[in-house]
């Protein structure tokens, strides 16, 4: 389990965010949270700023 943080989005990346996460609730057939979504998208952001 990782840390508790708060961020603020703007409202365009929380919209695309949920709608990844609604798209991957229709292919899985477990729950998807959106911190779920979030650490994934972060993740494969991050890669692109390996120091």
């Amino acid at each position: 389990m990782g840390s508790r943080v708060t961020i603020v989005l703007d409202d365009n990346n929380s919209e695309r965010l949920r709608n990844l996460q609604a798209k991957m609730i229709k292919t899985s057939s477990s729950s998807v949270s959106f911190s779920h979504v979030l650490n994934l998208v972060l993740e494969e952001g991050l890669k692109k700023y390996k120091p």
